[in-house]
């Protein structure tokens, strides 16, 4: 008889030791290393044979097929996709519980259903009947989605292969387990090894997988971080329980750019669509208050109007207070120092706060004009023209620097109804077409300093 192999392996990182460790020495995380068992396997599994072998091929004798895009019928939801579903792709989607990751997939069968026929829908946490409460409360009814409650992944590829549906969602990963593991469903063992068979499977019956994945309360999927280079795309769910709006993001993409975002907003009958984000963002934008004013940013080949807002106030303790929420915290610390010392501002003894409104997360260097202005017109208590829009990236010697594609984000702010464009010099030395607005160049903190708050 076969003798089983105990380990004690880190659930954060996939590290394995012979003995239990209070902290695993390879991420550093505490009480994560939990024992698991494993009986040694053949290599040639059941699931191996089911799914069938390939045969080496020369390069030359290879079709491509991934010009061939299948359409979810949700725009959002393929634009992050980089233009639709490829066959035989492994799709990672995490996010919070209750963010909506299961009435996007829903939605998303939904279409592909209509269109293309049958799609599969196995869950493995929810049973047939929640699932057709949420489908109702969606008004979604379809003989073309099969809906399967199953965790044992033998089960679910033999489902797969008897049907051959156009698509199939795994709801969610850390749920499945396989029988020739000893180890408990969520284990790492567990994950990695689900995930793999379903890539395989994915791979040599051309029918596209998506993997809902849980998280940490860090914000990262939970389970090893293999589960992320397995799969061929992972996007993320992002979105304020305090805001209606919700993002999806891509964070890896084989088949298209890692930039692109989806942008829907949460209603009772399920997510709707947001075709123009910048006027909603702008929608309840205050004017004629200092502090205040509007970015074009670029995620992915989307221009958006962003409303930034700083509040600069003195301190009542000895050490000031510096709090982000949408830009990155090191980036303000480092543009609060460049105002300090190419400016001649004392912020020292104040605490600022900066927002993107909306609940973005920006991550752009484009953004370091608006995050300036903002500061500076709080710190005076002078308003910014609401007409105007800035862009442009800082240095550290106070230089304004360019950023690409200017002429998008003119054009995405002319329909809105801006008058003036406060840019980088160099950006406006190579500007083809103003569209009709007023473009200022500005070479460094000082020249944009005098021109917004005038």
């Amino acid at each position: 008889m076969a003798k089983i192999k105990t380990f004690y392996q880190c659930q954060a990182c996939g590290y394995t030791n012979p003995k239990w460790l209070g902290k695993c020495p390879d991420c550093g995380a505490w009480d994560t290393l939990v024992e698991e068992r494993k009986e040694p396997v053949s290599r040639h599994s059941s699931l191996s044979i089911h799914i069938g072998k390939t045969e080496p091929q020369p390069l030359s004798s290879i079709k491509s097929g991934y010009e061939q895009r299948t359409s979810t019928g949700m725009k959002e939801l393929d634009r992050v996709l980089g233009g639709g579903v490829i066959a035989g792709s492994v799709i990672l989607v995490g996010g919070d519980p209750g963010i909506g990751k299961s009435t996007l997939l829903l939605q998303a069968f939904s279409g592909l259903s209509k269109k293309y026929g049958k799609v599969l829908y196995i869950s493995g946490e929810e049973s047939p009947e929640q699932i057709k409460i949420r489908a109702e409360r969606l008004s979604i009814d379809s003989n073309e989605i099969i809906l399967l409650a199953e965790t044992s992944l033998e089960v679910i590829i033999d489902t797969a292969l008897k049907l051959s549906p156009k698509a199939m969602v795994v709801d969610s990963i850390q749920t499945m387990y396989m029988e020739d593991l000893m180890s408990a469903p969520g284990s790492v063992s567990q994950v990695r090894d689900c995930a793999a068979k379903l890539m395989l499977f994915a791979k040599r019956s051309d029918i596209p997988v998506f993997l809902v994945g849980h998280v940490t309360k860090e914000g990262a999927i939970a389970g090893p971080r293999v589960l992320e280079h397995i799969v061929d795309t992972v996007l993320y769910f992002e979105g304020d329980r305090g805001h209606s709006y919700r993002i999806l993001r891509t964070i890896k993409n084989r088949f298209g750019s890692t930039n692109e975002i989806g942008i829907f907003e949460m209603s009772d009958s399920g997510l709707i669509e947001v075709e123009n984000p910048s006027e909603l963002f702008l929608l309840e934008r205050p004017l004629n208050v200092s502090g205040s004013t509007v970015v074009a940013s670029l995620e992915g080949t989307r221009p958006l109007m962003v409303e930034i807002q700083s509040l600069v106030s003195q301190t009542n303790f000895g050490m000031p207070r510096r709090t982000t929420i949408g830009v990155d915290f090191n980036r303000v610390n480092l543009l609060v120092a460049v105002l300090e010392k190419r400016a001649g501002l004392h912020l020292g003894g104040a605490d600022i706060f900066v927002n993107v409104v909306g609940g973005l997360r920006i991550i752009e260097p484009a953004v370091d004009l608006g995050i300036i202005a903002t500061i500076v017109s709080s710190l005076k208590d002078k308003p910014i023209d609401p007409k105007i829009f800035v862009f442009g990236e800082v240095g550290l010697s106070g230089e304004i620097r360019a950023v690409t594609q200017a002429e998008v984000r003119i054009k995405e702010a002319s329909k809105i109804g801006f008058k003036r464009a406060v840019i980088p010099l160099s950006n406006s030395e190579k500007l083809k077409n103003s569209l009709g607005l007023e473009i200022i160049g500005v070479r460094n903190v000082e020249d944009c300093l005098e021109t917004v708050l005038t």
